[in-house]
């Protein structure tokens, strides 16, 4: 039943540095748009986004107990994990762990994990033979 998915809800306590961590470091594109009304905030990389939900963010439907800090999640990179560890490192965020090596949903993967500024853990990855 369930294909693909679409976007993801991203709860911060601070804009501007969810803004800015995302886009300086993790390379994604700020997007703005209108829904029913209000401009919503979006961040978009690749085919995908996530919507973003300031504090004083209005939204009919939402999650019951929207947290910031509260998620866990791994995104591919685009270019060897070599580079992003130094890429990272050029932006003075701290790795928390890894390399290592983990298996992902479709192949087996090698991830450094990193904490957004709300506390979000953050792994990024490159595919890798176990």
């Amino acid at each position: 039943m369930i294909k693909d998915f679409d976007h993801v809800v991203l709860t911060t306590a601070n804009l501007e540095k969810c803004l800015d961590f995302y886009t300086r470091v993790l390379g994604m594109r700020v997007e703005r748009y209108e829904a029913r009304g209000v401009t919503r905030i979006a961040l978009g990389f690749g085919e995908r986004k996530f919507n973003v939900h300031p504090p004083d963010v209005v939204a009919g439907l939402k999650a019951d107990k929207p947290t910031p800090g509260s998620l866990d999640f791994c995104f591919l990179a685009d270019r060897p994990l070599g580079e992003v560890i130094a890429h990272l490192r050029a932006c003075n965020v701290d790795i928390i762990a890894g390399p290592d090596k983990r298996q992902g949903a479709r192949f087996d993967i090698r991830s450094v994990y990193m904490r957004d500024p709300d506390g979000n853990l953050v792994e990024i990855s490159e595919p890798y033979d176990l």
